[in-house]
């Protein structure tokens, strides 16, 4: 893996280098080399490295390329030294929308969304005496027909691929009474609760929780493809269920509807039917939990299931840890692959539907 990049374009010699996000290292823990490198103050130690590396070479432009989301990326500019020459942050994560690049300790921060819905375009101007950015401009450019004219060999080599591609991807694999929406991965949303029901149904559990942002689109059918499944659901995982406390589970529910967690950056959930849980956002507590239509008891047992990324990183995530999830003896892998228990699930249940129906509910 190169630490950084120095590449020559316009008469200028711009440095990158890149960060990751905790939640990426979190999946690649196990490369020891990786997991030594995951805090924000880790992150700025390094940069710093870097840049005073090549303190006598002409630099005129530093740029970080992040994937740790807006509110980290903003911490991470206030950490970084001003000699150090750190220009401008272009980061992701979070799906910030930004008009205007925000501003800390005189660095430049930029995000443009998700997907491709737009890009971001700087147009700036470097002091070749300071090697420092003087003036700058910034847009957002929607990507939409007729914005640049295609590159013909770029089209003729995906041609080459697409009548294989459709003969395949293209086939229909279910339909739904109506387009299901998943907007925003912070609240219950009707597509989220198909999928929290379809895999509660398939692992027998009391509680399902699907990682919001496994779910990678903002709606889904009425007609779906086998693309347009793939499209939503594209990281395949393994299915686990454990068996947990009525006090666990008040703990766990406490964690992840906790405020803080809801930032564009944290690890929301969708949850099953007969699920309800009420937290107070005044409070900063959950005030109830029911589940099958009873309230949580803490002399009970509930089996819950999760995707294997989840349970791997229980303690950050559910704030259990993997010997409290595991203390029972009754934890199981329920299936090696949650990508094809949901498309078979999809293919046996015809005309699917699906509510937001007040499962996870949060009282101002």
């Amino acid at each position: 893996m190169k630490s950084h990049l120095i590449l020559e374009k316009a008469g200028l010699n711009i440095l990158f280098t890149g960060i990751i996000t905790d939640k990426v290292i979190d999946a690649i823990k196990m490369d020891e080399l990786v997991g030594s490198f995951i805090t924000l103050e880790d992150a700025s130690r390094e940069v710093g490295r870097i840049c005073n590396a090549y303190k006598n070479d002409d630099i005129d432009l530093t740029i970080l390329l992040t994937h740790i989301g807006l509110e980290s990326d903003k911490e991470l500019a206030a950490m970084l030294k001003p000699e150090w020459g750190v220009d401008m942050i272009v980061g992701g994560h979070s799906h910030s929308v930004l008009t205007e690049p925000v501003k800390v300790n005189n660095v430049l921060i930029a995000q443009a969304g998700t997907g491709t819905n737009q890009i971001g375009r700087f147009d700036i101007t470097v002091d070749d005496d300071t090697n420092s950015i003087v003036d700058y401009t910034w847009k957002l450019v929607p990507i939409e027909e007729g914005i640049a004219p295609p590159d013909e060999k770029l089209l003729a080599f995906i041609d080459a691929f697409r009548n294989t591609v459709d003969k395949k991807y293209s086939t229909v694999l279910c339909k739904f009474t109506e387009q299901l929406t998943h907007p925003r991965r912070e609240i219950e949303t009707s597509l989220g609760n198909l999928f929290a029901d379809a895999f509660a149904s398939c692992a027998l559990s009391d509680v399902m929780l699907v990682g919001s942002g496994s779910i990678r689109v903002k709606e889904l059918g009425a007609v779906v493809s086998l693309k347009d499944f793939l499209s939503c659901f594209p990281y395949d995982d393994t299915l686990h269920r454990f068996s947990l406390s009525g006090t666990q589970m008040l703990r766990l529910f406490a964690h992840i509807m906790r405020i803080e967690n809801r930032d564009g950056e944290g690890e929301c959930y969708q949850v099953n039917s007969g699920v309800k849980a009420v937290y107070d956002e005044q409070q900063k507590k959950l005030v109830s939990l029911f589940v099958k239509g009873r309230e949580v008891s803490t002399t009970e047992f509930y089996t819950v299931c999760t995707q294997g990324y989840h349970a791997a990183n229980s303690k950050a995530y559910l704030d259990l840890t993997a010997e409290e999830l595991n203390e029972t003896g009754k934890a199981k892998v329920i299936s090696t692959s949650a990508q094809e228990v949901m498309e078979e699930y999809l293919r046996d249940h015809p005309n699917l539907s699906s509510v937001v129906e007040g499962r996870l509910v949060y009282k101002l």
